[in-house]
């Protein structure tokens, strides 16, 4: 009995010991809660692309210069928008692939919690989708802390001289004598379809007068396109796609066996014809465009 007397105060004093180092526990996990909470989430980058439903070409394209952005801005989660609802309707029926609209991207970054945000368009020029992406951002805007939204790839004079660099630096290979060398544009009502004759200018300013610029549903056309070739006297002409990503104009509008495709225009008025399905997001230098428009904005 006397033995079970000394017992119980040293049971006592062990249940306070562990009870007070319990306490400890908890009050240090609750802090770090606190601490992580008061982080909030990484701020964002808006990647806004018009899409395609070429599987391989998007992951090469817009993926590209997806991972180009991220690498680049580490400290940024970089995510992705469709302006196309069609292409992001198939992706969903056809593969079970879900892809944003910008309105659904805004409205999970407002129910993430993200604070700041930067909405990147990787489209070539500001026409009616680049409008339709600022009109429908732009609705948001006090949601956010920091909120800003970046340029085309073809905004400043600059940007025509760097993609004219970089598109001859990238097609060297192709350019020989008697070769013309065509890029497709889709084309476009809006005013900035201007931007593809000050392409065309560039161009003939840094003296490469056998490159062409040419549209599907603007100016310059095909009829245009095929009228200077056939005067500079060439022989062989290499198509490529002046657009983000190569998919449905550049597989079937360009490179397609149709009679009123590109390839068959060209093959029907004696041309020698090569296709080169490469959109404009597989150069590393166009991501590199892309990137530095982004940092631009970022930097305010």
């Amino acid at each position: 009995m006397k033995f079970a007397k000394k017992l119980i105060p040293l049971f006592l004093a062990l249940c306070l010991i562990a009870g007070l180092c319990a306490c400890g526990t908890q009050a240090k996990t609750n802090t770090d809660a606190g601490n992580a909470s008061a982080e909030g989430p990484k701020p964002v980058i808006l990647a806004v692309s018009f899409g395609t439903s070429y599987n391989d070409n998007r992951d090469l394209s817009i993926g590209g210069v997806e991972k180009a952005l991220q690498t680049a801005y580490p400290d940024y989660e970089v995510r992705r928008a469709f302006t196309s609802q069609i292409i992001i309707d198939v992706l969903k029926d056809r593969d079970n692939i879900v892809i944003d609209n910008v309105t659904e991207a805004m409205e999970r970054l407002v129910a993430d919690g993200v604070k700041n945000v930067i909405i990147q368009p990787t489209h070539v020029m500001s026409g009616f989708e680049y409008d339709d992406v600022v009109t429908e951002v732009n609705k948001y805007a006090d949601k956010f802390d920091s909120f800003k939204i970046g340029k085309t790839l073809l905004t400043e004079e600059s940007d025509y001289t760097k993609l004219v660099d970089i598109l001859t630096q990238d097609t060297a290979s192709y350019n020989a004598d008697g070769t013309a060398i065509a890029f497709m544009g889709h084309g476009t009502e809006h005013e900035a379809n201007a931007t593809y004759g000050k392409l065309q200018d560039a161009f003939k300013t840094a003296g490469k007068t056998n490159y062409f610029v040419g549209t599907v549903e603007g100016t310059p056309t095909l009829e245009d396109v095929l009228a200077e070739t056939k005067a500079g006297g060439y022989s062989k002409v290499v198509l490529l796609p002046l657009m983000i990503v190569a998919g449905d104009h550049a597989n079937n509008d360009m490179a397609g066996d149709e009679e009123d495709s590109w390839k068959s225009a060209f093959e029907a008025e004696g041309f020698e014809v090569e296709c080169v399905l490469k959109g404009l997001g597989q150069y590393a230098g166009v991501q590199q465009m892309i990137v530095d428009h982004c940092g631009q904005t970022i930097a305010g």
